[in-house]
Order: C-alpha cells, then sequence, then structure tokens
C-alpha cells in the first residue's frame, strides 16, 4: 500500500461507518495515500451514530485531506488522473442503482464515472439492506462490469433482515491488493 493513492467513498450506511474508520486507518498504517468523498447523505445527515461534522472533522484527522463533498470537487479524479484504485464503502444499495444505471448525480457516483474513465479499478464494500432483494440486479450487473470488484458479502442478520449483506470489511486491503491486479477475491459471497 506504500504511496498507493486511494479514493475512498463514503455513502449512507451509517451504521458501519465505525469500522470504515477503522479500516482507513489501517489503510494510513500500511502507506496509503488517502483522498475522502463524502456522499450528499454522509455529509450532511446527523444520525445516533455521529454528525456529519464528526464524520468530516475524523475523516481528515485519519488521512489529512478534506474530503471531496460536490460534484465539482470529484470530477478531475479521472482527467487528472489524480487516484490509482477507488473505493466505495459502504455502498449502499442507492449508489449500486446510480452505478449499475450510469446515474452520476452524486459525489460518489461521478467519482466512479470519473474514475472508471481511465479504465482503473473500483471497489465496492456494499452494505445494504435489500441486497438480496431489489438491489441483487445491480448487484449481478456490476459484478461482470470491467474494472469493478466487491470486498467479500455476508448476510449480517439473516433472522431479522434477510435480504440484508454487509462486506466484510476485515478483508477490505486483501480485496484492494487483488484488484489492483485485476482479480476478484473469492468467494465474494461468504
Amino acid at each position: 500500500m506504500d504511496g498507493l493513492r486511494l479514493g475512498f467513498a463514503i455513502t449512507g450506511s451509517f451504521c458501519t461507518v465505525d469500522r470504515i474508520l477503522s479500516s482507513l486507518r489501517q489503510l494510513v498504517d500500511a502507506g496509503a495515500k488517502i483522498t475522502p468523498i463524502l456522499s450528499y447523505n454522509a455529509a450532511s445527515t446527523d444520525t445516533r451514530f455521529g454528525t456529519a461534522a464528526e464524520l468530516r472533522r475524523t475523516l481528515e484527522e485519519i488521512t489529512g485531506n478534506k474530503p471531496l463533498e460536490t460534484l465539482v470537487d470529484v470530477e478531475p479524479i479521472g482527467p487528472s488522473a489524480l487516484l490509482d484504485i477507488l473505493v466505495v464503502a459502504p455502498c449502499t444499495g442507492s449508489t449500486l442503482g446510480r452505478l449499475a444505471n450510469g446515474i452520476s448525480d452524486t459525489p460518489v457516483a461521478l467519482a466512479v464515472k470519473s474514475h472508471l474513465r481511465r479504465s482503473m479499478p473500483v471497489v465496492l464494500g456494499i452494505a445494504t439492506n435489500d441486497a438480496l432483494g431489489a438491489s441483487m440486479r445491480n448487484i449481478a450487473f456490476l459484478k461482470n462490469s470491467k474494472y469493478i470488484y466487491f470486498v467479500p458479502l455476508k448476510q449480517d442478520d439473516p433472522i431479522y433482515k434477510p435480504n440484508s449483506l454487509v462486506a466484510d470489511f476485515s478483508l477490505l486491503e486483501k480485496t484492494i491488493t487483488a484488484a489492483l491486479t485485476g482479480v476478484q477475491i473469492q468467494p465474494m459471497f461468504l
């Protein structure tokens, strides 16, 4: 990871943000140079899991960089070759839908579009309550898309949330390393 220019986009699965921040610290400790990116919701929504201001402050503390939060902020990612790889984690069902359907109306979706224009890898760390429902078609479509890789997923609560899947974020660094060589780590579903 030493010197790797890594974009890290966070979307609105607020209950997983603490795990994401832990992963970010590990990536920084491994030498990655991280550019944080926030979805509109992550940049503006206060929840029982923390405030948007706290998230922004923590990201800047961990990475040394202010988060990119607007379409104008993220548009240069591709044309200026700013990143070696882009991670979206947590990646919500809404973001999956945007990516699968070519809709780039949010900072995260546009960051992915801009990065992919250079045929560079994107890693998705999914966290959505409808992964085994409405979002499955988007996961399947993106699984067959070039340059898209997934952090392996598992059901987080099969009894009370049977359609919910969450990435195993402990496998994030391994997924990034594999994606940089064009490989999807397996199994994808745990």
